[in-house]
């Protein structure tokens, strides 16, 4: 199918072959793929018939959207497509498109629309919209308010991209997205280095060791190994549960295949299992054989994908993991794509897991940054990929890796150095320790291409060594695999050190973990410019940022031990003041001054507990700083520039939460209290809504 989906027709209109797809706010191109087509069959076409219809070669079954893909001529695709719509067994029928620019990638149209109607819009003329375009309503979109899924009739007579751009244009519509399918890609791909010990934990040196490349994590464990009730749900393809690695009470708690459909997420017999390696590496069980994981003590929750990136599959994915009462998600996978925003549905899941997930502290969500060393947000001029797959000025989007309640990892080597193949940009959180080997991603089209130009300089460092299914199945013969690497395991790197945090303190919430991640790191710098596109992106920014690592390498046992001491700050007050200013003040853009907004406090007396809750809107939230300044004017950054696509800040910064405020403790109160917030980018606008300020003596 993936051949004959290249070729062109001739004689056609170029308007005919392109679309516009609305998406995460955004539009993207479409171009149909002129040699196939997609039905959803209705529930009694038998499928054996499948193979016998005539509009069609049937190719195969995407079952997570209920599809049959089928291929055709592409002088014939139209009158197909018309035939199989006619058929009172089809439901639905469809064209499968491409993204413009990156034809590796396929696009394939469910029956659902989402649709977020402006407040004003009551239900009476909802339903209006909704007969108007012969659309049914389905169920209702958690996290955005008067957002609705609709299904697309049979009576309707354009497709779901057709009808959500001519909803676009409606006064009462904010956004409406047809909801598509893209194949999922675990961002990993075996070398050929052999490593048999877990250097990334600890180690003391040694040939490709570089100092203090791995995570200190015996260090940690002196403090906690991990408790049973911090859950980490790793994310993936498949699980071998017999390993046993995995044994032990209570190890694994609600097992998941949403693939099948069933409880028992296990791998084929002929199959690799890149979940089983990434668990191994999260939570692998101190058992005294095979290997331990960064959290040991804590549970599994595994859950396996349908392989598909459409809108359900991720709702289903965090929705369970919310249920079922999972801390820590970790998911070392991304689209197969290019350029990928997430859609609303998509955004909505993944915000209501990191705020609602834990009783309303939040998961940690951690997501793999990605293995083509490539921006996870950015252009690169492309050149000499197989085929032109990639040709000229590229725009690159993961948009899993930069939603902004995502922790994103990056991967860095044995000798502290960036992995050839780890993608890099400004929402990059924190990386983690990793193999090295030469960078490419995962086409539908084409499988595993290398990015380009060619690295021919030599790549060091030591792979990762981890469970692997048991027997000849898998990466390596045996119940190990020494192979493994990527951003891939570098993410269950992190997500174990984030279960670390928390059975140190499972008082935290998903913000102050992600925070203690960033703030408890290991400075790595690598001076040496990027093997393949000569660049350099080693050193810090004067926020402490890095685009290749970061805020740094993840260091477990700082982190834990600043959990530790989070637990352990009660200050002890009597009595509180407040102040507030309403006033609103413009922010200017791309201006170092900023603005300064002033709460007097006229008593005298000493601080023995402080916090600030700030209000802000900005088109860009990842463009501001955000100080306190005390006044004695020392100054405390309250908000670095981590907030990315946010518009809406609306959040109190305690003694907890920022421990950096510990620095005014003790201080005299009296005098001049200002909040500073400074705009660092150009184009995007905001404003200062309000603040507060409570001292406690």
């Amino acid at each position: 199918m993936s051949d004959s989906l290249d070729s062109q027709p001739t004689g056609l209109p170029a308007v005919s072959l392109e679309v516009t797809l609305q998406r995460g706010g955004e539009e993207l191109i479409l171009e149909k793929a002129l040699s196939g087509f997609t039905i959803r069959p209705s529930a009694d076409f038998p499928r054996e018939q499948l193979s016998q219809v005539s509009w069609g070669v049937w190719q195969r079954s995407i079952p997570s959207a209920n599809l049959e893909l089928f291929s055709i001529q592409p002088a014939q695709l139209e009158t197909a497509m018309s035939q199989a719509r006619a058929d009172e067994n089809v439901a639905f029928a469809s064209h499968v498109y491409k993204f413009r620019d990156n034809p590796g990638t396929y696009v394939y149209l469910s029956d659902q629309i989402t649709i977020q109607f402006a407040t004003w819009v009551d239900a009476a003329k909802i339903n209006v919209v909704a007969t108007t375009f012969h659309l049914i309503q389905d169920q209702t979109v958690l996290g955005i308010p008067n957002t609705f899924v609709f299904l697309v009739s049979k009576q309707a007579t354009e497709n779901p991209i057709k009808i959500t751009n001519q909803l676009q244009r409606l006064p009462e519509v904010l956004a409406a997205e047809p909801n598509i399918f893209i194949q999922q890609e675990p961002h990993y791909k075996p070398s050929d280095s052999l490593y048999s010990q877990q250097w990334y934990l600890n180690h003391n040196g040694g040939n490709q060791l570089g100092v203090g490349s791995h995570i200190a994590v015996e260090q940690a464990w002196d403090i906690t190994r991990g408790i049973r009730s911090v859950v980490v749900a790793v994310v993936d393809d498949s699980f071998d549960l017999n390993h046993p690695d995995f044994q032990g009470m209570g190890k694994v708690v609600a097992p998941r295949d949403l693939k099948e459909n069933d409880f028992l997420p296990l791998p084929g017999e002929k199959e690799t299992s890149h979940g089983t390696a990434c668990a191994g590496i999260a939570v692998a069980e101190e058992n005294g054989a095979g290997i331990v994981g960064v959290a040991p003590g804590c549970a599994l929750m595994p859950i396996r994908t349908t392989g598909f990136l459409d809108d359900q599959a991720i709702e289903d994915i965090f929705n369970w993991a919310i249920d079922q009462g999972a801390s820590v998600i970790s998911c070392s996978w991304g689209a197969s794509a290019v350029y990928f925003p997430l859609s609303l549905r998509q955004r909505a899941a993944i915000t209501r897991a990191a705020t609602r997930g834990r009783n309303g502290k939040g998961c940690v969500i951690v997501f793999a940054a990605g293995n083509a060393n490539r921006p996870v947000d950015g252009s690169v001029d492309e050149q000499n990929w197989p085929k032109n797959i990639l040709q000229g000025k590229t725009r690159w989007l993961s948009g899993f890796a930069i939603h902004p309640d995502v922790i994103a990892v990056s991967a860095s080597t044995s000798l502290n150095k960036k992995a050839a193949y780890s993608n890099w940009g400004a929402n990059i959180s924190v990386c983690a320790p990793s193999n090295n080997a030469p960078p490419g991603m995962w086409f539908q089209e084409m499988g595993f291409v290398y990015t380009q130009p060619t690295i021919t300089t030599s790549i060091s460092g030591l792979g990762i060594f981890t469970t692997d299914q048991l027997g000849a199945a898998g990466y390596d013969p045996g119940n190990f695999t020494k192979n493994f690497g990527g951003t891939s395991s570098a993410t269950p790197i992190v997500a174990g050190v984030a279960a670390l945090i928390l059975s140190a303190n499972p008082d935290l919430t998903a913000q102050q973990v992600n925070r203690i991640l960033q703030e408890t790191t290991d400075k790595i710098v690598d001076t040496e410019a990027d093997p393949q596109l000569g660049l350099r992106g080693g050193s810090y920014d004067t926020n402490g940022h890095c685009i290749w690592f970061g805020y740094g390498k993840v260091n477990a046992a700082k982190a834990v031990r600043a959990a530790q001491q989070l637990r352990q700050v009660v200050p002890s007050v009597s009595k509180e003041v407040r102040g507030e200013n309403k006033a609103q003040v413009i922010i200017p853009d791309d201006d170092n001054r900023g603005i300064r907004s002033a709460i007097a406090v006229n008593q005298n007396l000493i601080i023995a507990d402080i916090q600030v809750t700030v209000n802000i809107t900005h088109d860009f939230l990842g463009d501001l700083e955000v100080y306190l300044i005390a006044p004695n004017n020392q100054q405390v950054l309250l908000q670095s520039r981590i907030l990315g696509r946010r518009t809406q800040l609306q959040n109190t910064y305690t003694v907890r939460s920022h421990p950096v405020l510990k620095q005014l403790l003790s201080l005299a109160a009296k005098g001049n209290w200002q909040l500073q917030v400074i705009d660092y980018s150009p184009q995007d606008v905001g404003k200062l809504n309000s603040w507060e300020l409570v001292i406690g003596y």
